[in-house]
């Protein structure tokens, strides 16, 4: 069989890929070895594309014949490293330039970027980089819109690539762009949604839950949390100042109970909507611990920051936390057009009236009954408070760590709180 036909073959089943949702590394890693076994000398070889992500700007996938394939993403960052900047790939992008080879050996030699120089000292002998756009745009233009890959294939063959090779390499190379378009966007879709929805409402919403009334009912510990004075601050403070601290309070809370495993299904103004749902009694009680864990790391984050602010001269950020459990009705609601993933019902309701309480009953955080009797030591009762909009009323309980703090005793902090009610 002709090297042609077998280089045919491993384009159809790329093409294959296409049709599935083929995981980026191993696919890489396949067509690295099949690209070898019919004979075109690579020993190396990266490839990069540009993501959309909040933490990350770019992935990139480096393949060696004699060591572990590995995976690597790139943090934003306000600057582009001198790294970059002396990279044959940011001149490449800056040029508009799709082809790039170097030959790092023999009387052709050209080591003209500093990454050449480390490949040649480590017996490579012809480089080669090719940027392959996904929607016809120039290279600069691929970057700009973060829409293609570029790849680096290089040999360590005593003579380099061959004009047969190079052929090879760019004919694969666009059917291997073709089945990773599907799959980058489908990486950029999950990160998108999981960003502004959560990981469990992103991937509901992927497998197909769009539609209004999709949703089901769960067991769940329900967080919410709100900022105190938030209308004062934003009266006075500058608007960019203003947001700077929001993501700084979202950070003691939203990213407190996220760490813990936590679902944050909203940011209702500066309050956050958190759930850390379970399935059965011993979930239940571990759902339970990692909400407390989270209540505790963000008092212990908000107190490292208010000694910041204070030390500043600025206001000290202050919040309430309700945490309750119980059963929600989790799923879609709005309109037709424009839908909102979030969880409903009385438990919502109920951990809504009780984190209002916090302010009068001047407590950081307020649980129910449920969430106090996983771990009675660590709670003390306030006894029972009446809830707006609720006929009955229910028993509350505080942190005692902070009631003790607040008062020396608890018991005197206890009465106190007792005869302030809504």
């Amino acid at each position: 069989m002709s090297r042609d036909t077998l280089i045919n073959e491993i384009g159809e089943w790329l093409i294959d890929q296409t049709l599935t949702e083929p995981d980026i590394v191993v696919m890489f890693e396949q067509v690295c070895f099949r690209l070898r076994s019919v004979g075109v000398p690579i020993s190396r070889a990266r490839v990069t594309w540009p993501t959309l992500h909040p933490l990350f700007q770019a992935e990139t996938i480096l393949w060696r014949l004699d060591g572990d394939i590995e995976f690597e993403q790139f943090r934003h960052q306000d600057d582009a490293s001198e790294e970059w900047k002396r990279s044959p790939m940011a001149m490449m992008l800056k040029n508009n330039i799709t082809e790039f080879r170097r030959n790092l050996t023999g009387p052709n030699k050209l080591l003209d970027f500093p990454i050449l120089d480390d490949l040649a000292e480590q017996g490579f002998t012809d480089y080669l980089i090719i940027a392959t756009s996904f929607e016809g745009n120039t290279g600069a233009e691929l970057h700009a819109q973060s829409r293609g890959l570029i790849v680096t294939w290089s040999s360590d063959r005593e003579s380099g690539f061959s004009d047969d090779d190079l052929a090879a390499l760019k004919k694969i190379q666009r059917r291997f762009a073709a089945a990773c378009k599907m799959a980058i966007r489908m990486r950029i879709a999950k990160s998108v949604t999981e960003t502004y929805l959560g990981r469990y409402a992103g991937s509901r919403v992927l497998d197909g839950a769009i539609k209004l009334g999709d949703g089901e009912t769960v067991q769940a510990v329900v967080w919410y949390s709100d900022m105190r004075d938030s209308t004062k601050l934003a009266d006075t403070m500058p608007a960019a100042d203003l947001l700077a601290l929001l993501n700084e309070y979202f950070e003691c809370t939203a990213g407190a109970a996220t760490r813990f495993g936590g679902e944050v299904l909203d940011f209702i103004g500066d309050a956050v909507l958190a759930i850390f749902p379970f399935e059965n009694e011993e979930g239940r009680k571990q759902a339970i611990r990692m909400s407390t864990m989270a209540l505790e790391e963000s008092q212990a984050m908000i107190e490292d920051v208010n000694a910041r602010r204070r030390a500043n001269g600025d206001m000290p950020i202050l919040f309430g936390v309700g945490i309750n459990v119980g059963e929600v009705l989790y799923g879609n609601i709005g309109v037709a057009d424009r839908l909102a993933f979030t969880v409903i019902g009385p438990v919502v309701n109920e951990v809504e009236r009780i984190e209002s309480l916090t302010k009068s009953l001047q407590a950081a955080a307020l649980v129910s009954e449920e969430v106090a009797a996983q771990d009675p030591e660590k709670w003390t009762s306030i006894g029972m408070q009446s809830l707006s909009g609720f006929a009955r009323d229910c028993e509350l309980f505080a942190l005692k760590s902070q009631v003790e703090s607040k008062s020396g005793s608890v018991t005197a902090q206890k009465a106190q709180l007792k005869v302030v009610t809504p």
